[in-house]
């Protein structure tokens, strides 16, 4: 077999609407032939993110944690943003909101993965990113709403994937950083 890969289909578009307008993403409704057949969908229209595992030189995570209204929660994250700044490559937007959120820098930064948070929802796509060699900088970013009281923990990555695995970990982006994080550490340590 050869190497998996998730496969790009272009389907004709028989019709695209603008559902509902909003101030971070859109849904839309896309009537589209499939087969011999037509089928419609409404989707989320996301711009997509950036998102940040920062693990310190005790191979500790940095994470925070702010309320999310849609599951009614204060939830653990790694930082992350949208990908909101016209033009801004994915990893800019990773540097600038790892200093937006928690004030911090990185010396090395690797692309960790590429993920489809909920394909059957939306097309948002999440670039997450490896940053180590962690420094503290002043940052003049005003949090506001739920970032106003986010909580910032540096845990062992080891705790981190415990938690995961043990379902009180539960934001995906978190799960996935975490989990790839790990294994690239487990690698770089078996190479040398």
């Amino acid at each position: 077999m050869e190497e998996l890969r998730d496969e790009r289909v272009d389907l004709e578009v028989i019709s695209s609407e603008l559902v509902y307008q909003g101030a971070v993403w859109n849904v839309r409704s896309d009537t589209v032939r499939y087969g011999d057949s037509e089928m419609t969908r409404q989707y989320v229209a996301h711009p997509g993110a950036a998102a940040v595992v920062a693990i310190d030189d005790d191979e500790r995570v940095v994470l925070i944690q702010q309320y999310r209204h849609p599951i009614k929660e204060r939830d653990w994250e790694i930082p992350a943003g949208l990908l909101d700044v016209a033009g801004e490559p994915p990893l800019e937007t990773a540097k600038r909101e790892l200093t937006e959120e928690v004030d911090l820098a990185a010396e090395r930064w690797q692309h960790l993965v590429s993920m489809h948070t909920t394909p059957g929802g939306n097309d948002e796509v999440v670039h997450i990113f490896l940053a180590r060699g962690l420094s503290h900088v002043e940052s003049d970013y005003e949090r506001e709403h739920e970032e106003s009281d986010m909580r910032v923990e540096r845990l062992p990555l080891a705790d981190v994937i415990d938690g995961v695995l043990a379902g009180r970990l539960r934001n995906g982006i978190l799960a996935t950083g975490a989990l790839a994080a790990a294994e690239v550490l487990r690698r770089e340590a078996a190479a040398v």
